[in-house]
C-alpha cells in the first residue's frame, strides 16, 4: 500500500468520501441504517438541519468529548468531522429512493460493503481515528471496560435516541451491527499502511 504522504492523503480523502456515499446508499435502501446514522436521521427530522449537517454537528460534539478523556485528534479525525456529512448529503441528492425488497436488499448490501471498504481506507491511512472510534477507544482506556461493552453502550444509546427522534431502525440496522465488524476485519489489513521498519545497524 502507498506510504508517501500525498498518496496517504488521497487514500484518506477517498475513504471519507466513500463512507458518506455508503451511508447514503443504505439510507436510500430504507431497511434500517447504522446506529449513528439513525441519530443523524432523527435530528434531521426534528430540526431544520439536513442529514449531512446533522452528521457534521454530531461529529463535532463527539470530538468535544475527547477533551475529558484525553484523546488527541489527528488530521483524519478533523477531516472525518468535516467531510463525511457533505459526501452523504451529495449521495442522497444523487441517488433516488427505491421500493421493493428486490431493490432494497442489494442496495443495502452495496452500501454496507462501501462503508467497510471506506473504513479500511481512512483508518488504514494512519491519520487518526474518526471521532466516534476515538470516543470508544478513549473510554475503554479510561474505564478499563472491554471494547465491546463500551461500543455496545455508546451505539445502543445513540440508537435509542435516534429511534425516539424518528430515525429509521430496521433489519438493516441489525445487519450492520452484526456484519460491519467482520467486514472491517478484512478491509483494515487489506488497506492498512504499514509503518516503515526501523533501520538496523549491522553488528561489527
Amino acid at each position: 500500500m502507498p506510504t508517501s504522504l500525498p498518496l496517504r492523503l488521497l487514500q484518506l480523502l477517498l475513504g471519507l468520501f466513500l463512507y458518506g456515499m455508503g451511508a447514503a446508499v443504505m439510507i436510500r435502501a430504507a431497511i434500517g441504517v447504522a446506529p449513528w446514522d439513525v441519530l443523524s436521521q432523527g435530528i434531521a427530522l426534528q430540526t431544520p438541519l439536513s442529514f449531512g449537517v446533522a452528521t457534521n454537528v454530531i461529529g463535532a460534539l463527539v470530538l468535544l468529548l475527547w477533551w475529558p478523556i484525553r484523546q488527541k485528534p489527528g488530521l483524519g479525525t478533523v477531516l472525518n468531522v468535516m467531510l463525511i456529512g457533505p459526501s452523504a448529503q451529495f449521495g442522497l441528492w444523487l441517488l433516488p429512493e427505491v421500493h421493493g425488497l428486490a431493490w432494497q436488499v442489494p442496495l443495502f448490501v452495496c452500501g454496507l460493503l462501501m462503508v467497510a471498504v471506506a473504513t479500511g481506507l481512512y483508518i488504514g491511512a494512519r491519520f487518526g481515528p474518526g471521532p466516534r472510534d476515538g470516543l470508544m477507544t478513549g473510554l475503554h482506556a479510561r474505564t478499563g471496560w472491554p471494547i465491546w461493552v463500551v461500543r455496545s453502550l455508546i451505539e445502543g444509546t445513540v440508537l435509542l435516541i435516534g429511534w425516539w427522534l424518528g430515525g429509521n431502525v430496521g433489519v438493516g440496522t441489525l445487519a450492520f451491527a452484526l456484519l460491519i465488524g467482520p467486514l472491517c476485519g478484512v478491509t483494515l489489513p487489506l488497506f492498512g499502511i504499514r509503518k516503515p521498519a526501523p533501520a538496523t545497524v549491522a553488528a561489527p
